[in-house]
């Protein structure tokens, strides 16, 4: 056949060539195993996490508490290249008690049911706690995997954020969230249940960061993937998520042979307010002179600590600013001798300038040697997780030193570690009161307190005496709350170490409010909130080493009448002191006008109480 004619013929044929070519595998779209999932439930029944699989073979969650499903169809694990993996399935149970160095409480409850799933290449480790569940994703140190965990609400509930040095993000309907937002995040989902979320146990990279789309419930994971356990926590009042321990469970107990009984929590004294303030004869500053008052105040109220603030080895930002050398190191020295021979320990503070140009191990090891009890670490750069990193390193340090540590300005949240490292004992995740009049009002703290506190201890600097601060060299202006409630921040608001802003001389013209700080010795024996509304107002019970119980109200910028029941008290009869909000009391007024009262009670009894705009109630109770 001629080659043009060939040409045509094989053009012709093309269809039909085309027609008989075999056609390729379509791919089969994976689909979820035969075998279905268990459902783990809590100890008491109430809480379950049902595990399951997508249509599409990926592994799911739904959480439900007493038969009402919180979250629904929720993903779960990371992404897996390559055919679908049947897990193999190992459940434990564990029941004990946890003796914390110092916490909430004296004992705490340990108690959950768990479950391993291992798929080969990673594991997915999910807890029920009766307070809460958890999971994480255990894989092999080094590997980047991607994270598909969702959190799918099954409702447009309310939400508040943690959110900086400002006041809180929130009441927020879900759907109407649009960005970032940080946890811890308390969800409202009606007047008999709540959530938290949150991380416990971040061994090492970038802090949690949620995110989600405007008009949908479902939030995403905005961070890079952790090891650290998620977790929601579940309460039937805001109260019940305030109160609980899940986040420190989480974390690794002491190992064994560990010694931390030289933490004492308590109360203490701080310098950075006092600058400027007078009396009649004596005007304070950052020196030696005052601090020897502080020390000698302390010392006759039986307050345990005075933290010295910045600047007392040079300007805490500058590069030659020696945190050994520079300074009034000398009076430092003079002063922690003085304290020692009076039973008040010196805390000293380093600001990250001084901790990175100079060997941070021996500066440490040097407080140590000094007789300093503990640090407030100031102003530390980086990225989240190189914080993150520094912030563990800087605890370890500390706790092989017998240092307490403190982190100042915008930390690393709290996410359980004081059961790891029980000398972390509180942290600025907060704005601290005296530092944000801007920002800081009467809603702040009753916000602040069932959002930032749920992570753990807060460094507020509540607790002054002279609501006007006049003649302070910074931040003089009036401080958003009345004495008495004041006075009722201190204990509300949950602390390894309580610090109070004021001098001396004001608190001794309040006796009563003195005695109120005072009487908080610690460690806890017990603590429950009361009652409480986020940004409403809030009522905390806490009973002392010498288990006289103490409890503390506050409110928002509304007047509110309280019935408190009692039963939390034991048996017996106890002699109550209230202190509360005078009839014409208001934070924006008549700041200092309080009344008291004595009377005899037991836990038959209520105490009905009366707060003022912005104001709050102090209650002693001491068995007779």
């Amino acid at each position: 056949m001629p080659m043009r004619a060939s040409f045509w013929f094989l053009l012709l044929l093309a269809p039909q060539l085309l027609a008989a070519k075999p056609k390729q595998p379509v791919a089969k779209a994976q689909t979820a195993p035969a075998e279905p999932l268990p459902t783990l439930v809590s100890p008491n029944k109430a809480l379950h996490l049902q595990l399951g699989y997508d249509p599409a073979g990926a592994l799911t969650y739904t959480f439900r508490a007493q038969s009402k499903v919180l979250l629904q169809d929720s993903k779960l694990g990371l992404q897996q290249p390559g055919a679908l993996v049947v897990p193999t399935i190992l459940r434990r149970a564990v029941n004990t008690v946890w003796k914390p160095v110092w916490g909430k409480r004296a004992l705490v409850p340990d108690q959950y049911n768990e479950l391993t799933l291992d798929l080969k290449t990673y594991k997915i480790i999910a807890r029920a706690y009766n307070e809460g569940i958890a999971f994480r994703y255990v894989y092999p140190a080094g590997q980047a995997p991607t994270e598909r965990t969702t959190f799918a609400f099954a409702g447009n509930y309310t939400a508040w954020y943690y959110n900086g040095e400002n006041h809180n993000l929130g009441p927020e309907k879900l759907a109407d969230c649009a960005g970032k937002r940080s946890p811890v995040m308390t969800v409202k989902v009606d007047s008999a249940t709540y959530l938290a979320l949150h991380e416990a146990d971040l061994s090492s990279g970038e802090p949690l960061q949620l995110q989600a789309a405007k008009g949908e419930t479902i939030f995403t994971i905005a961070s890079q993937p952790t090891t650290s356990w998620k977790v929601i926590m579940y309460g039937k009042t805001p109260g019940d998520l305030v109160d609980s321990h899940l986040l420190e469970l989480l974390c690794p107990p002491l190992a064994k042979g560990q010694d931390f009984s030289w933490v004492k929590p308590g109360v203490a004294l701080w310098d950075w307010r006092i600058n400027g303030a007078r009396t009649e004869n004596f005007t304070y500053n950052m020196s030696l002179p005052s601090w020897k008052r502080m020390v000698d105040f302390a010392a006759t109220n039986q307050l345990p600590y005075l933290v010295l603030d910045a600047d007392w080895y040079g300007p805490e930002f500058g590069k030659e600013s020696d945190p050994v050398k520079g300074g009034k190191v000398a009076q430092v020295h003079e002063l922690i001798a003085y304290g020692k021979g009076k039973g008040v320990g010196i805390w000293l503070y380093l600001n990250d300038v001084g901790g990175r140009n100079y060997d941070l191990a021996q500066t440490l090891k040097r407080y140590h040697d000094w007789g300093a009890v503990g640090i407030k670490y100031g102003f530390m750069s980086g990225t989240p997780a190189e914080k993150n990193q520094r912030t563990r390193l800087i605890t370890e340090l500390c706790a092989q030193n017998r240092l307490l540590c403190d982190f100042h300005d915008g930390p690393t949240h709290p996410y359980g570690q004081m059961r790891t490292f029980p000398n972390a004992v509180t942290r600025e995740y907060c704005k601290a009161q005296l530092d944000g009049h801007q920002v800081v009002q009467p809603k702040t703290f009753v916000t602040s307190v069932f959002v930032n506190m749920v992570a753990g201890p807060l460094d507020m600097n509540n607790g002054s005496a002279s609501l006007t601060q006049t003649g302070r060299v910074d931040n003089s202006s009036p401080v958003p709350s009345t004495l008495a409630g004041e006075a009722a921040r201190t204990l509300i608001v949950f602390s390894g170490a309580t610090i109070i802003p004021d001098i001396p001389e004001n608190y001794q013209k309040h006796p009563e409010l003195l005695r109120f700080i005072a009487a908080q010795k610690m460690p806890w024996l017990a603590s429950k909130t009361v009652q409480g509304e986020i940004g409403e107002y809030i009522v905390m019970a806490r009973q002392a080493q010498d288990k006289t119980w103490l409890v503390g109200a506050a409110t928002n910028e509304q007047a509110r009448e309280l019935t408190i029941p009692l039963s939390f008290l034991g048996k017996g009869r106890y002699t109550a002191s209230l202190m509360q909000d005078g009839p014409q009391a208001d934070y924006r007024t008549q700041h200092e006008s309080y009344t008291t009262d004595t009377r005899q009670v037991s836990a038959m009894d209520v105490i009905r109480i009366k707060l003022a705009p912005g104001g709050g109630a102090c209650l002693l109770l001491k068995q007779n």
